[in-house]
């Protein structure tokens, strides 16, 4: 199933196809959401700028800034969608989220500035949100950013920064106003990345690698001229950001890439002297799967084309996020399991399954429950701001008051 399926995507799907089978840099097979090593940055700096010049990405910017005078609503989320259908690299960083900001919310100093760079390649972006006592409850950061003349001074730490140890610049959100209620008093900012006091330490994870980054902020000077937007507005400036990020963690593109997956080791697995694919409780399984995936790629095309029409509700992102995360931790689970003691080796041991994929896999899976906001958040946003239940609801005991 596919996102969006007349004439014209099926053309720009063949488009990105090509493109990709074309000049795509070589991906390591490993899953989850991967930071780049240091030397394989270059090719992407330039494979992001190919696909910003080929009109696969920035279609939606202003046509000054290289967009399309009236391109289709489904155009970045099909190209989206088809990258991760091939296996190949979307654009390095977080440049279209900031770009989304910028745009929207930015001078036109900050967009003739920022624009062209996140096009060519030249600048790669990391998202500066995440505290650790401020994740999924982003409103709570407590970066502290003071304005000293035509400054603002900027203390804290940020955490789960994907691409830090790589970025030119951060997009970053700070508290302005201690004083103002929590989702006031913060500020967005642009911050160059080589500023003085900035300091970025990968976070080692259990797979063996790092993916991810502590910042720390001391002291760091931000001319006031790099807010995006107004100051103590910051929170109105990032939503449509945080929407973007729920609703794309619901693509289903990696759904049924991993579906596949698990057919293909569902016949290399032998159960009781023939291959487990060939037993009708696995096959029944593994149809439950297909119609989980297909549920979820339904769900966020919903979603999408509510956004699209302007008539989405704010639970929309959030409920495509969690469907997604679960039903692609349910598969990594069933894939383990399916391998039975073989699900113990590892990447390098001849006789591991799909080269290891199914291990990484299992162990980064459960990241993206907590990812873009936990699940249970979201599940308490959705109660409270889509369905209108009050907060803190708690059923009540059974036979007791």
């Amino acid at each position: 199933m596919h996102l969006g399926q007349d004439t014209e995507l099926e053309a720009l799907r063949g488009r990105v196809r090509e493109l990709a089978a074309r000049e795509a840099p070589a991906r390591h097979g490993r899953a989850g959401v991967r930071a780049p090593e240091d030397h394989e940055v270059p090719a992407l700096r330039a494979w992001t700028a190919r696909l910003f010049s080929e009109q696969l990405l920035g279609v939606n910017w202003p046509v000054a800034y290289g967009g399309l005078p009236d391109p289709h609503p489904l155009h970045e989320s099909v190209v989206a969608d088809e990258l991760v259908r091939v296996g190949a690299s979307g654009p390095v960083g977080g440049g279209l989220l900031a770009a989304a900001a910028i745009i929207a919310s930015g001078t036109a100093a900050q967009q003739d500035f920022f624009l062209p760079r996140i096009r060519s390649g030249e600048h790669i972006w990391c998202q500066l949100f995440s505290e650790p006592e401020a994740g999924s409850d982003l409103a709570g950061l407590r970066t502290r950013a003071r304005r000293d003349g035509d400054e603002f001074v900027v203390d804290g730490q940020k955490v789960w920064t994907t691409n830090g140890q790589h970025a030119d610049w951060g997009y970053l959100l700070a508290r302005t106003d201690p004083d103002a209620p929590k989702h006031a008093g913060i500020t967005a900012f642009a911050l160059d990345m080589t500023t003085a006091g900035v300091s970025v330490r990968p976070l080692r994870e259990i797979t063996g690698t790092a993916d991810f980054n502590e910042v720390f902020l001391d002291g760091v000077r931000i001319p006031a001229a790099n807010v995006i937007g107004e100051v103590d507005r910051g929170w109105a400036v990032t939503t449509a950001s945080l929407a973007h990020e729920r609703s794309s963690a619901g693509s289903g593109a990696a759904l049924f890439g991993a579906l596949d997956r698990v057919a293909r080791l569902a016949g290399d697995v032998v159960r009781d002297g023939r291959p487990a694919i060939e037993h009708d409780d696995l096959r029944q399984k593994i149809g439950g799967f297909v119609a989980d995936v297909h549920v979820n790629a339904l769900v966020s095309a919903f979603g999408e084309s509510r956004a699209l029409h302007r008539s989405g509700d704010v639970g929309d992102a959030p409920v495509s996020k969690i469907l997604f995360s679960e039903v692609n931790l349910a598969l990594h689970d069933f894939g383990m399991q399916l391998q039975g003691h073989d699900g113990v080796r590892v990447e390098g041991d001849d006789r591991v399954f799909d080269q290891g994929w199914w291990q990484d896999a299992f162990l980064y899976g459960r990241a993206f429950t907590i990812a873009g906001g936990t699940n249970e958040v979201l599940r308490n946003l959705i109660a409270e701001r889509a369905l209108g239940l009050p907060p803190g609801m708690t059923r009540p005991p059974i036979g007791g008051k």
